[in-house]
């Protein structure tokens, strides 16, 4: 029996964790050398204990049904398919989720701290990249990563991923430079991912630092005990969604979903129950401004109400989804596993469960599968198919 059992499940989160080379097939020759390697220095031994490891499963399949027991339990580059889309595709088969959005851990890293190479010659790298380690397998929906500081790239570079079948565009949870992301400049963008029917999504990482690091400056030293591809300490976790929260009241604010009714959103692996009170805060700034803001007034209805129709939320496990879903309403809500990150433990399905008592099987449903839908679009779970594959674990 899959992890999955006989649920459908659609899994909001899922990652790959790269190799040095990751990107290099998709670099001029003369760029190759412009990438930040060193950001794998530090992990040298880590890799090639995982690549010598991958080649045991492939090789000795008393290793390959070890791997398979331990499916949940491995994360990192020790996990199967962490970087090998042939053996990402029977993982997903014994987790037994319908499709996963798949994102990077290190990709856009190469690229965007390297002063001497241009941030948009790498996300176009990065999108091929990302949709070629997916493509074999219809279930494995490729998550682009577009900056918004150049509008007029942001938006080519939209229309390239697209092209090439990425499910949902990365941005990150900050403004575009010295803009709002509202700013009339980036309207293009925007309509782009409307007309194509392509959700945008956040995730953590995307809005910088979590916390100002001198919060951490109190001779008392604590390491990340994750070892995931975000550094997250307790004083870290308390900042984990101040830039989505600030990112997404601007744009319901500023109305962007009146400009763009068809637009959709996801913010992803940043909780999810700081939406409770978020809700109550956004339609608190209208009560309290609209009389002074002309923006305000044209809002056609209730911030919360923007929320409710435009964006999905993913808690972490643990969280308590039945009482948030109770609260703010069960369209908000998805799965996810953050495979085969260390922060999605070793059984998330069974602490979601174990949070969902009392929730009826539709509200379930919404939650595992049908909140997805709505967030990517209709016609990319048509290009899904029937792609799951019964296997005992």
């Amino acid at each position: 029996m899959a992890y999955a059992g006989q649920r459908t499940i659609f899994d909001a989160d899922s990652h790959i964790l790269e190799l040095p080379d990751f990107l290099d097939a998709y670099m001029a020759p003369d760029k190759r050398g412009l990438l930040r390697r060193d950001l794998f220095d530090l992990r040298k031994e880590t890799l090639q204990t995982a690549v010598a490891h991958a080649e045991e499963r492939r090789t000795d399949p008393a290793k390959a049904a070890q791997a398979e027991q331990s499916l949940m339990k491995d994360k990192g580059w020790s996990a199967m398919g962490a970087w090998d889309p042939k053996e990402r595709s029977r993982a997903l088969d014994l987790l037994g989720f319908d499709a996963q959005l798949v994102f990077s851990t290190f990709g856009t890293l190469l690229y965007k701290l390297s002063k001497d190479l241009d941030v948009y010659e790498g996300t176009s790298a990065f999108s091929r990249a990302m949709t070629d380690f997916c493509s074999a397998d219809p279930r494995l929906l490729p998550v682009a990563n577009i900056p918004l500081t150049d509008p007029r790239r942001a938006t080519a570079a939209a229309t390239e991923a697209i092209e090439l079948g990425c499910a949902a565009i990365m941005i990150p949870s900050k403004p575009a430079g010295d803009k709002a992301p509202t700013h009339p400049d980036l309207d293009p963008f925007w309509d782009t991912l409307s007309e194509a029917g392509v959700p945008f999504v956040l995730h953590v990482g995307g809005g910088g630092e979590l916390l100002d690091k001198a919060f951490h400056n109190n001779n008392m030293p604590v390491k990340d005990h994750l070892g995931g591809g975000e550094n997250v300490r307790s004083k870290d976790y308390l900042g984990i969604h101040h830039s989505p929260e600030i990112f997404l009241g601007v744009l319901v604010l500023d109305g962007l979903f009146d400009r763009f009714p068809h637009l959709r959103g996801g913010c992803i692996e940043q909780g999810a129950d700081w939406v409770v009170s978020w809700l109550h805060h956004l339609d608190g700034a209208l009560r309290s401004f609209k009389r002074t803001e002309e923006p305000l007034q044209r809002l056609t209805m209730k911030p919360s109400e923007y929320v409710k129709q435009h964006l999905k939320f993913t808690p972490f496990p643990g969280e308590p989804v039945g009482w948030m879903i109770r609260e703010a309403g069960a369209e908000l809500f998805m799965f996810s596993s953050d495979y085969p990150h260390p922060e999605g433990t070793t059984d998330p399905l069974g602490k979601f469960e174990a949070e969902l008592e009392g929730v009826s099987d539709g509200d379930r449903e919404k939650f595992y599968a049908a909140n997805f839908v709505e967030l990517v679009g209709e016609n990319v779970i048509g290009r899904v198919g029937n792609g799951r594959v019964a296997t005992s674990v």
